[in-house]
């Protein structure tokens, strides 16, 4: 017999709550990025901060594009896939569509990678410099349907500030 513990097991059960939980993480992020250039402690701060602060997450990370293909970038979890090819799994697709991905059973998507075979559902969202994309910003849970468009949203208000980071430390 198994369940599926809801959101409000994990303190998110609503929209609204969600929307206060992205708030407090951006003004959270932005004081960890303040006047941080580096993108290797900003991203490893990153994945730390979403990872320990979301609900129902297994893995939080960043994936960096690399010719035609993305490299593991710090991340919290699981050790994981290192190189992924653009236009595989949910991450590689997430880099050739240039949207988020928002994947409610990763057993159902077609070409996934199990880098653990735990995950069950996944959140992927492009990160761009100067307008390109330069990697991704990559969710999983052991939830079925964990992810919903509040989510992507939030996550992509973080990614943002993210961005922002990355643009001012290349105009250093």
């Amino acid at each position: 017999m198994s369940f599926t513990l809801s959101d409000a097991a994990y303190g998110c059960d609503t929209p609204a709550e969600k929307l206060t939980m992205y708030e407090d993480l951006r003004s959270q992020l932005q004081g960890l990025l303040a006047g941080e250039s580096d993108l290797i402690a900003n991203t490893a701060n990153f994945s730390a901060l979403v990872f320990n602060s979301m609900p129902g997450l297994n893995w939080a990370g960043f994936y960096f594009l690399q010719g035609d293909e993305l490299v593991l970038g710090p991340f919290q979890g699981k050790p994981a896939c290192i190189r992924i090819k653009k236009g595989r799994g949910v991450c590689g697709t997430t880099v050739v569509s240039g949207v988020a991905s928002v994947v409610a059973d990763v057993h159902a998507f077609p070409g996934h990678i199990a880098c653990d075979v735990n995950s069950r559902s996944e959140l992927v969202l492009p990160v761009r410099a100067g307008g390109a994309i330069v990697g991704v910003f990559d969710l999983d849970s052991p939830r079925l349907n964990r992810f919903d468009e509040v989510d992507a949203a939030g996550v992509a208000s973080l990614v943002r500030l993210l961005e922002l980071s990355i643009v001012a430390a290349k105009a250093d």
